[in-house]
């Protein structure tokens, strides 16, 4: 079994004296795992670091085994340390991945678009509207999507205004005006539109929030829900994050 592939790191932990278990997800083999010799060197400190892009060579006598990583460094991602808020967003990513993703199951779309969102981070303030569109991406990819398009009780397209926790599809302000309390806010930037205020934000990241967690986390039980993705979004819910538009 030997294959070559990009793939972003996102954990390691220590094997032995100075190997070390690395996961990564890649376009072609997905979330995969494997140990890297000589990981404790110096040289490598900069290379096995979360969020980095790397060349990968996998080896293993057997297709199930665990096998062994030959890994090189394409791009770092280091400059996101330096933020507290991107060094939360790469967190978040790193730890939904891990998380979420069936083992070695490819989704280079996802892959894709996770590339993407890490290069916006580097770029500039805008990438939370970014960020939330890849919640939305992962929950799709792995079945949970939802379906926003129309209300699900009149099929109409104006004015939707909330999201049901049942079934993942929209509803109007007017069809569900009277269980409100019992359904999920469905905020303009959820449908594309950029981010009007850290708190339109925090109320589209509660929604997809409900299905990552009471939904996709429920399904992967008892595997531990990240708590970097709570951390991020403490912190996207202060009116200071970022600037928005009036």
């Amino acid at each position: 079994m030997d294959w070559r592939d990009q793939g972003l790191l996102l954990a390691l932990r220590p094997h032995g004296e100075s190997a070390a278990i690395i996961e990564t997800f890649t376009p072609g083999h997905g979330r995969h795992a494997g140990v890297v010799r000589g990981a404790a060197a110096r040289r490598m400190a900069s290379v096995l670091q979360p969020g980095n892009q790397l060349d990968l060579h996998w080896q293993a006598r057997l297709e199930d085994h665990l096998g062994h990583f030959g890994a090189e460094l394409v791009q770092t991602r280091s400059h996101l340390w330096d933020d507290r808020l991107t060094l939360a967003g790469l967190n978040a990513v790193c730890g939904l991945l891990h998380f979420a993703l069936p083992e070695r199951d490819p989704h280079p779309g996802l892959y894709l678009a996770t590339v993407a969102l890490l290069d916006e981070m580097a770029a500039g303030a805008g990438w939370p509207g970014a960020y939330l569109r890849w919640e939305l991406l992962l929950l799709d990819e792995l079945g949970y999507g939802l379906d926003l398009s129309a209300c699900a009780v009149t099929g109409a397209t104006e004015d939707l205004a909330f999201v049901s926790p049942k079934s993942g599809r929209s509803v109007s302000r007017a069809a569900g005006a009277d269980w409100a309390d019992r359904l999920l806010p469905l905020p303009a930037c959820l449908r594309g539109e950029p981010p009007a205020s850290a708190a339109d934000l925090a109320a589209a990241l509660a929604t997809t929030g409900f299905f990552l967690q009471q939904r996709l986390a429920a399904d992967l039980a008892p595997k531990v829900f990240p708590a970097a993705r709570q951390r991020l979004t403490d912190l996207l819910k202060r009116p200071d994050t970022l600037p928005f538009a009036p």
